[in-house]
């Protein structure tokens, strides 16, 4: 791994290098860095068996942004360092999360509900989060749906999601 001092740690591309982060599908970097031994066989709904739990490090830099996305199971994004992060989850209507470290303005931690559209962004140079999925997270699991079919059954909020969609 890159060796680096605490000021070249504390940007994205140091954190990207020291914890070999790669770029993931929705937006931003990742590495899962847990996946429990302990399968939790098959659930109905899933395809397939399912570990009870993992963990994934996740960055998003100024100007990057996670899309709208769907994962069947449970998310608690948990934030690490870096600027606030403002997580959005839509289900019927809007839910705007400030995620921040603890004592400041925000919550260090929010949970995503089952299935619930959700979307992420910096709210400066960089924010660096944990994201821990139950049962454990699958690619299979994972929905990007397009920025119309996300209008069509939220008409209501079509400026807040047209902010967390890639032409």
């Amino acid at each position: 791994m890159h060796s680096c001092s605490r000021g070249e740690f504390m940007t994205a591309q140091g954190l990207i290098e020291h914890y070999g982060l790669q770029p993931h599908p929705e937006g931003g970097w990742y590495r899962e860095v847990h996946r429990s031994s302990h399968s939790l066989g098959g659930i109905p709904g899933y395809s397939g068996e399912r570990s009870a739990l993992t963990v994934i490090y996740f960055l998003l830099s100024a100007g990057n942004f996670s899309v709208w996305h769907r994962v069947k199971s449970e998310e608690v994004w948990l934030h690490l360092a870096g600027a606030p992060l403002e997580l959005v989850v839509l289900q019927k209507d809007p839910a705007v999360y400030l995620l921040d470290h603890a004592g400041a303005p925000g919550q260090p931690l929010a949970v995503v509900p089952c299935d619930a559209l959700q979307a992420a962004r910096t709210l400066g140079d960089f924010t660096f989060v944990s994201c821990l999925v139950a049962p454990g997270f699958d690619f299979a699991d994972f929905e990007i749906p397009t920025c119309d079919e996300i209008v069509a059954s939220h008409p209501l909020h079509e400026q807040l999601v047209r902010q967390f969609c890639r032409s």
